[in-house]
């Protein structure tokens, strides 16, 4: 409910912010999102992407609301990344700028503007497949989203897998991240006891189109 409230704010004020993370997987497979409450996630954290560009409207819009910020991070992250904690609510929020970048690098460049309310669904199945040492609830964040939407070579509600694979090409360490953690959603795929037998053809379908 507050990520909603924070982007309607945002949206009035002309700031693009973007949830990613695992509230945009929830806002983005509704028909899966039980996969996500069955490993009983608590959301206390609110992640957006956002442009560098607009970092003194942030920061404006968000104390202006009450949040406090952590201006070291700012600072120490080269400015890639805005830390916000409210002190009534004690939510945490981060801001990431221009780019997610943990295990490998995702742009944000001209991409926040393709959905409304997340950064776009190639971003949100790079956001998982870019971590090393990947865990259980990235692999089930992705096996929602390749259960709830189709491949394709666009954006909206198809999964661009093309800009996907531009940035692989590109890129070998991020190609071969992606498809070690691709063989790793599916073999949990194959055993996952929550999911049917429909339910495992399809995410074993998706991996092996996308690979």
């Amino acid at each position: 409910l507050e990520a909603d409230r924070l982007l309607r704010v945002a949206d009035a004020a002309g700031v693009t912010l973007r949830v990613l993370g695992a509230l945009a997987f929830k806002r983005r497979c509704p028909r899966y999102a039980h996969l996500q409450e069955m490993l009983g996630r608590t959301y206390t954290d609110i992640d957006f992407g956002g442009y560098g560009r607009q970092v003194k409207q942030i920061r404006r819009l968000l104390t202006t609301d009450g949040y406090v910020e952590d201006e070291m991070t700012y600072v120490e992250s080269q400015g890639s990344r805005l830390v916000f904690d409210h002190p009534a609510t004690h939510l945490h929020l981060d801001v990431f700028l221009d780019k997610l970048e943990f295990c490998h690098t995702i742009s944000w460049d001209g991409r926040l503007e393709i959905d409304r309310d997340t950064i776009p669904l190639a971003e949100m199945l790079m956001q998982k497949m870019q971590i090393v040492e990947i865990n259980e609830k990235d692999i089930i964040d992705t096996i929602m989203l390749l259960l709830e939407h189709p491949l394709g070579e666009e954006d909206g509600d198809a999964i661009n897998v093309g800009h996907v694979a531009r940035i692989c090409a590109r890129d070998w360490g991020w190609w071969r991240t992606l498809t070690m953690n691709l063989d790793k959603v599916e073999q949990m795929a194959r055993a996952y006891p929550q999911l049917g037998e429909a339910e495992k053809s399809r995410v074993v379908a998706q991996v092996d189109a996308i690979l």
